[in-house]
């Protein structure tokens, strides 16, 4: 529901108090300006520089401090009409309880006078006093049909345009940035290249991302076929999601496996596979040292994800992630902010592929794979003899060794055990078989939690090899299931 359509209806409802979470206060403010002016009413606005602008009769001096500003609000008379007053960046005054008792003050009176207060700051951060007074309100980011106008606007000729099949790339590059954003990145591929291409928009989107620390975009260039084996979960993962409609989505999957199998780089690789952007989802960046700040970055990073759709997120070891579910070390927070992650797997509605990894599963609540949170469960086990070959090559491959040359015994080798003989070789220049005298593999250094791990997706697990449940030979040691080349 777009922005005018309900502050409208809260309003006509004679709702005194509203706040508008938004990360464009500019457009936020040009909105509620259009919709002053159509339903005629009064448009006020404050801020810490100008105090209330335009100035109320009567007053002095620009009221820069907000208790004052809000206290001056009671002089509106009722007589007036409804008036809006945009009060802006007034989360970082809010804990005052002074500006507290100022504001329950008006927003009582406002029911007789009709002054509406809209507070317009990048998050909501309301006192316990004020919880139940304001409504919260999502200033949603430009959707594709506000992009493709902001491109219309900006270019000179229609020769700067994409071609018609390249546009779709361009709105998919764009989606998930503010207006500002967006024109900017515009503005910048007119100036490299002369057009609006992607590459500028991606170059942007990825500098957003990083000043938000919590989500990373990956825009790798390897796809499938850098990846050996994992035939099973590949062609799961890309019918689902290219068979995704509008209302039709595919949710993701859970990979587990012992270290070195491929998860994170199948992450990656599953991007460029079916054309969408990865998300990484750094969940330690989320932790903050004030009460709530946790929470409310995970519900932006996850508000962000929403918006890139269509993409991939990832979540690499997530029973790390998420460590200290149910303790009592954190005051709860890391369980605050698991059920919030939790919900939203259950409720997006937006067509965003969640990838999450996981090396220990008994660190997770049982809940957390349950159907409808993910599209499947799959254990990546070491890799089989096929499975290793097809690794070998593509390693020999990219490290420019001899393929030709004798291979060190490989049993139980993950991936990434057979990439690093690969590198050692090329770094010192010496064979395969003296490179494999310094690789020690992990189903030898960590036995006994690889056997637990494969005992416990035995009959849980899908097989990221071939199509079925996962069944794990405990006989038949030397030949395992699954891995792709990948250092996880």
């Amino acid at each position: 529901m777009k922005l005018e359509t309900q502050i409208r209806e809260y309003v006509q409802a004679c709702f005194t108090g509203i706040w508008i979470e938004s990360f464009e206060p500019s457009e936020a403010i040009v909105s509620l300006g259009g919709l002053c002016q159509v339903e005629g009413w009064t448009l006020l606005t404050w801020d810490l520089e100008r105090g209330i602008q335009p100035k109320l009769s009567g007053e002095d001096q620009p009221s820069n401090d907000p208790v004052s500003a809000v206290r001056q609000l009671a002089r509106i008379p009722a007589n007036d009409g409804t008036v809006l007053v945009v009060l802006r960046n007034l989360h970082r005054f809010v804990q005052s309880p002074e500006l507290i008792q100022a504001l329950e003050h008006q927003l009582a009176i406002g029911k007789q006078t009709r002054v509406i207060l809209v507070v317009l700051a990048p998050c909501a951060k309301l006192p316990p006093e004020l919880e139940r007074q304001f409504v919260v309100i999502v200033h949603s980011l430009p959707d594709r049909d506000q992009l493709a106008t902001i491109a219309a606007e900006v270019i000179g000729s229609e020769a700067e345009l994409p071609v018609e099949n390249e546009r779709a790339r361009l709105l998919d590059a764009a989606v998930g940035l503010t207006c500002a954003e967006a024109e900017n990145a515009f503005s910048l591929s007119l100036v490299r290249s002369g057009k609006l291409e992607p590459d500028s928009v991606w170059e942007i989107k990825s500098q957003s991302l990083n000043k938000s620390g919590a989500l990373q975009l990956h825009r790798g260039g390897q796809d499938f076929s850098s990846l050996g084996g994992l035939d099973s979960l590949k062609a799961f993962c890309r019918r689902a999601i290219l068979r995704s409609t509008p209302d039709r989505h595919a949710r993701g999957v859970l990979l587990l496996s012992p270290p070195g199998c491929g998860k994170s780089q199948f992450c990656r690789a599953l991007g460029c596979e079916v054309g969408r952007p990865v998300l990484i989802l750094d969940v330690g960046s989320l932790m903050g040292s004030l009460v709530g700040e946790s929470e409310h970055r995970t519900r932006t990073a996850l508000s962000i994800a929403d918006a890139m759709a269509p993409c991939i997120l990832m979540i690499d070891e997530v029973e790390k992630a998420f460590a200290g579910i149910g303790g009592k070390s954190d005051s709860g927070v890391s369980s605050r902010m698991f059920g919030t992650f939790l919900g939203w797997l259950n409720d997006h509605q937006t067509d965003v592929f969640v990838v999450c990894t996981a090396n220990d599963v008994s660190q997770l609540p049982p809940e957390f794979a349950r159907s409808e949170r993910f599209d499947g469960v799959f254990f990546l086990d070491l890799p089989d003899s096929n499975e290793k070959n097809a690794i070998w090559e593509l390693y020999l491959q990219q490290f420019d060794l001899d393929p030709r040359q004798a291979r060190p015994s490989d049993d139980l080798w993950t991936g990434a055990e057979i990439k690093s003989c690969c590198r050692l070789a090329s770094l010192l220049d010496v064979s395969l078989i003296h490179a494999g005298n310094n690789i020690v593999p992990v189903a030898n250094s960590s036995g006994d939690s690889v056997s637990h791990l494969r005992a416990w997706a035995s009959g849980r697990c899908l097989s990221a090899s071939k199509p079925g449940i996962y069944r794990h030979m405990a006989k038949t040691r030397k030949t395992s299931r699954n891995i792709e080349p990948s250092n996880n």
